[in-house]
């Protein structure tokens, strides 16, 4: 086993080294965090998972009775659609909450990713719409 001494190097180029801004990987790659903390949670954040079981419940009974022939002015297709699609515009706006505040929340650390966050808000604002001209519908019929 040899020991390289400065003598070694006399013939080499000095490279200068800037430090970097950014921790990164093996690769050279930024280290990017995978989730930013929330510091505000949104009003229905902790009652999500049982709100959304109730959205597909509802959903389940309004399909099934609509396959079984039943017309859409009844209110066994109804009920169930208008409270499902209530707390679905319910679920849907606090999750566009959620995503804007992460749009704020992601800018200084990852501008690709706050972007692509604000395609999804404006993907979950399209649903609501979606979701409210359906509900219109369901009480028309």
């Amino acid at each position: 086993m040899t020991v390289e001494t400065e003598d070694t190097f006399k013939g080499m180029p000095e490279l200068d080294r800037q430090e970097r801004s950014l921790p990164v990987d093996a690769r050279g790659r930024p280290l990017v965090p995978q989730r930013v903390p929330e510091l505000q949670p949104t009003p229905l954040q902790s009652s999500f998972i049982y709100l959304s079981i109730i959205v597909l419940v509802c959903g389940v009974i309004a399909i099934m009775a609509l396959e079984l022939g039943t017309p859409m002015s009844s209110a066994l297709v109804k009920v169930p659609a208008l409270v499902g699609g209530v707390v679905l515009l319910a679920l849907t706006a606090d999750a566009l909450l959620r995503v804007w505040r992460s749009v704020a929340a992601w800018r200084p650390i990852d501008a690709g990713r706050a972007r692509f966050r604000i395609l999804w808000a404006a993907v979950l604002a399209g649903s609501l719409l979606v979701v409210a001209a359906l509900l219109v519908a369901v009480l028309l019929a």
